[in-house]
């Protein structure tokens, strides 16, 4: 149990980290899949998100087409 709380920590931090960077290069807040702005109220629900809810639902399509 510890180490599922452990790991969703860590994983959790690396989201923060990514998002940094994304500060950092001026790419916070655009879609790494579609460049589209994501919007203020999705980054002020998951904050570390790195695609709009579309692009997201999209993602998943397509991944559920493949299997």
């Amino acid at each position: 149990m510890l180490y599922l709380m452990i790991s969703r920590q860590q994983k959790f931090i690396g989201y923060l980290d990514r998002a940094l960077d994304r500060i950092k290069n001026r790419t916070y807040g655009i879609c790494k899949l579609t460049g589209d702005p994501i919007p203020k109220e999705r980054l002020e629900a998951v904050p570390h998100t790195e695609t709009t809810v579309k692009a997201k639902l999209d993602q998943k399509k397509l991944n559920r087409l493949k299997k």
